[in-house]
């Protein structure tokens, strides 16, 4: 199975915005994933999925990152689909970059793409192909700043969505508070 977009889920809305991650590139330039990947390249992996997946979810954008599996013998890569995150690994002899420039060639033009990578070279290809284009530092504070509006956003709907106990009248409180306590 070659990387390609077929397979790849996204809508068929004209404007979407899908993101394509070059994921061991992004491993080894975000310090907190170089650290996790010294103790355990899976574990890296892992956080930078979780990472995307939280990405993917405040933004609403389709994120796909694609692991290098070119080395794995017999590998015959796979894709997962987790929701909004696409993950795919590359089959043997199949690197990640072919793989990211196979994708950003074969999506529909209406699709605006952008593929983070700190690799020049891609960089290039893909802007050369349409694709807007993400060092690894660039979508770190991108990245971070949208974990930060994130949160703002879930303290302002606390703030907005007052507490079942915030709300109950006192002899109500009280009544349910004589209850708990007798279990």
């Amino acid at each position: 199975m070659r990387c390609g977009a077929k397979g790849v889920k996204w809508g068929n809305e004209v404007g979407e915005e899908l993101l394509i991650v070059d994921g061991y590139n992004i491993i080894n330039a975000w310090p907190n994933l170089i650290k996790l990947k010294n103790e355990s390249f899976e574990h890296a992996r892992d956080r930078l999925l979780d990472i995307m997946s939280d990405y993917s979810g405040l933004t609403g954008i389709l994120v796909i990152v694609v692991f290098d599996a070119h080395l794995v013998k017999k590998g015959t890569g796979h894709k997962e689909s987790l929701g909004k995150l696409q993950v795919i690994f590359t089959q043997e002899g199949e690197t990640a970059d072919s793989c990211i420039e196979r994708l950003v060639s074969e999506l529909p033009r209406e699709i605006r793409v952008t593929v983070a990578t700190s690799d020049w070279a891609q960089q290039r290809l893909v802007m050369g192909q349409g694709a807007l284009r993400l060092s690894a530092r660039e979508f770190l504070n991108i990245v971070e700043e949208t974990r930060k509006q994130g949160r703002i956003k879930i303290r302002g709907l606390h703030k907005n969505n007052p507490t079942v106990d915030e709300v109950i009248n006192p002899e109500t409180r009280d009544i349910l508070e004589r209850w708990r306590r007798r279990k």
